[in-house]
């Protein structure tokens, strides 16, 4: 990562870095160890509902039964009815957490169902 930056070769290393370049540099590495772990938790969480974008949503499903929801999103899935887990991330106001709140919800219901 080092030698991504400008001005920095190969050959150089910290010894041979400017002040204000090692300054950067320190830092640059403090900030990635110390947000590491957010960072690869929310790539995890984009993948896991990139994968159930075209998750279906039942279309007599209650919102006012999903626990963990505000009730603003509660109002907007209730009046725009989405089809699927996608289309419900697209609704200004839906942020990602009420999304996984949706997905945990279907799990639930597909698993009372299913027993």
């Amino acid at each position: 990562d080092l030698v991504a930056l400008p001005r920095v070769g190969a050959g150089d290393d910290a010894g041979r870095l400017s002040g204000e370049m090692y300054s950067q540099v320190a830092g640059q590495l403090e900030i990635q160890a110390r947000y590491q772990g957010y960072i690869e938790r929310q790539a995890r969480d984009i993948e896991r509902q990139r994968r159930h974008r075209s998750t279906p949503l039942p279309a007599g499903l209650d919102y006012a039964s999903v626990r963990g929801l505000s009730n603003e999103v509660r109002e907007k899935l209730a009046r725009v009815r989405p089809a699927s887990i996608g289309q419900a991330s697209r609704i200004s106001g839906v942020t990602p957490a009420a999304v996984s709140l949706l997905l945990i919800h279907l799990k639930k219901r597909e698993y009372r169902e299913s027993a």
